[in-house]
């Protein structure tokens, strides 16, 4: 798996943990490639804002002093949760096309499970009809996704729900999420 490059700010806490001892200035986020949850400690004077785009990568970090390690979920604050539903939403519009493909290209998990039936809203009935219209033709979006299949959930909403969850949730299997 690659390493983050770049985190977006979800919350920043100057004091730290309210329940904490440590008074030290700490910064929810999570990575923009690969959905990583982490708690980053900020240069001594600078001041972060939320959604706010921060380099994590290798060298020199102009704003962060180090990655204090993964945030863990029951953590998050709920200001951050909701930064980051804002963030999946947009992340999930930007890249379609990768989501979509999510639909054309997905698999069985194993014999009794498809990654298709992992998303909310979405069972064996939904499953087997995109299996069936994908073997047609490739769907080359959402809009025609739910013209060629009746009754069919908001995809890009189930993507984002599903995403939220394994990023708040303990999921058995994962998708989206490292």
């Amino acid at each position: 798996m690659a390493k983050e490059e770049h985190a977006i700010i979800l919350e920043y806490l100057p004091n730290g943990y309210p329940l904490d001892r440590k008074m030290m200035p700490i910064a929810q986020a999570i990575g923009e490639s690969n959905f990583t949850l982490l708690e980053l400690v900020p240069r001594r004077g600078v001041s972060l804002e939320i959604g706010e785009k921060v380099y994590i990568g290798e060298g020199k970090r102009p704003k962060i002093y180090y990655i204090l390690g993964r945030l863990n979920k029951e953590k998050l604050t709920e200001s951050a949760k909701q930064q980051l539903e804002e963030f999946i939403n947009n992340m999930v519009r930007s890249n379609k096309q990768k989501f979509v493909n999510f639909f054309n290209e997905s698999d069985a998990i194993n014999k009794r499970i498809h990654q298709i039936e992992l998303l909310p809203g979405f069972g064996k009935k939904h499953m087997k009809e995109i299996i069936t219209q994908r073997k047609e033709k490739k769907f080359e979006n959402f809009e025609e996704m739910k013209k060629r299949i009746q009754n069919l959930p908001d995809p890009q909403k189930a993507i984002e729900r599903r995403i939220i969850q394994e990023l708040t949730n303990v999921e058995r299997y994962n998708l989206f999420i490292n």
